[in-house]
């Protein structure tokens, strides 16, 4: 009998606190710095697979509009179509590389940020989706937002005064 008391007493001091993962993770503003992050270093190279491909569609459609032999492009649109196929296989393995590396620098950020908030606020375990139920009374995900919000408000800030 004193063993249930003591347990009972025990699991009433304990907090818990429920993180729903997939919204932490949507709404994030370190997942969006980290996307813009991606686009802006694949810009050029995608502007320049962009043209590629247009150049492509130009020679194909001047081939098949070709009513001579004057122009034999057959050789030309073939070596661009490659290029085309290379430079797509390029691009699409290096960005999912470097999303993969992008996601895993901002997760740990944001496990940070959570793990953070639990010490600060006396936070025995931290469940996150996906789980079968959670009260919404011990849901913290609007909290640990914020919190990743302010400190991409200060990494901005950060960042902007060391330019």
């Amino acid at each position: 009998m004193a063993v249930f008391a003591l347990a009972t007493q025990a699991s009433a001091q304990t907090r818990i606190g429920y993180i729903d993962q997939k919204r932490l993770l949507d709404n994030a503003p370190q997942m969006t710095a980290g996307s813009e992050r991606l686009r802006i270093e694949f810009a050029e190279r995608d502007r320049q697979l962009k043209a590629d491909e247009a150049r492509l569609a130009q020679l194909q459609e001047r081939q098949r509009n070709a009513t001579t032999l004057d122009e034999p492009l057959g050789d030309e649109i073939e070596a661009l179509a490659r290029k085309v196929r290379r430079t797509r296989e390029t691009l699409r393995d290096e960005l999912g590389r470097r999303s993969q590396e992008e996601t895993a620098e901002r997760f740990r950020e944001i496990n940070e940020a959570v793990a953070a908030y639990a010490r600060e606020n006396r936070y025995d375990l931290i469940v996150s989706s996906p789980v079968f139920y959670a009260s919404p009374d011990i849901d913290i995900t609007d909290q640990v937002l914020a919190r990743l919000r302010q400190l991409a408000r200060q990494d901005s800030a950060g960042n902007d005064n060391d330019e």
